[in-house]
């Protein structure tokens, strides 16, 4: 499980460092795939690709709904390996396609991480609905 909201910078080879409070959350996986929409890159664990991509397949393949959902994710997933040093390499055309440029936050959302570029997080944040709003919302979810 990943949470939390870390803030680090992305070297000039372009590899990010994923906090040891994430990679400890990963266990012994070393892949990840990353694709990157709305804003964002997602880190899955190759575990959780999988699973997502087995639900997936449930779905019946003439739905345009998602094979429009399929072409974004897909064209833009990369298989990604974590050195030793806790890093990972992230491609200019992902950076580019989230709008990431040094400085970033990684945030844990359940079972993926989430890696935003500081300014565009800020800015989700302070249009992000309040804490009563929140909290109303998680009730009509029943949670």
């Amino acid at each position: 499980m990943f949470r939390g909201q870390h803030e680090h910078a992305i070297d000039d080879k372009g590899r990010l460092s994923i906090p040891a409070k994430l990679r400890e959350a990963l266990k012994k996986e070393k892949k990840l795939v990353l694709t990157s929409s709305d804003g964002y890159i997602t880190a899955y664990p190759l575990k959780t690709w999988r699973e997502l991509e087995a639900r997936i397949r449930g779905n019946p393949t003439f739905k345009r709904d998602r094979r429009d959902f399929l072409r974004v994710v897909y064209s833009s997933a990369e298989d990604v390996e974590i050195d030793p040093q806790g890093r990972i390499l992230l491609s200019q055309g992902l950076r580019q396609r989230a709008g990431i440029t040094r400085e970033v936050v990684i945030i844990g959302v359940m079972d993926e991480m989430e890696i935003w570029d500081k300014a565009r997080w800020l800015a989700k944040l302070s249009a992000s609905p309040s804490s009563e709003e929140l909290s109303a919302k998680l009730g009509d979810l029943g949670v």
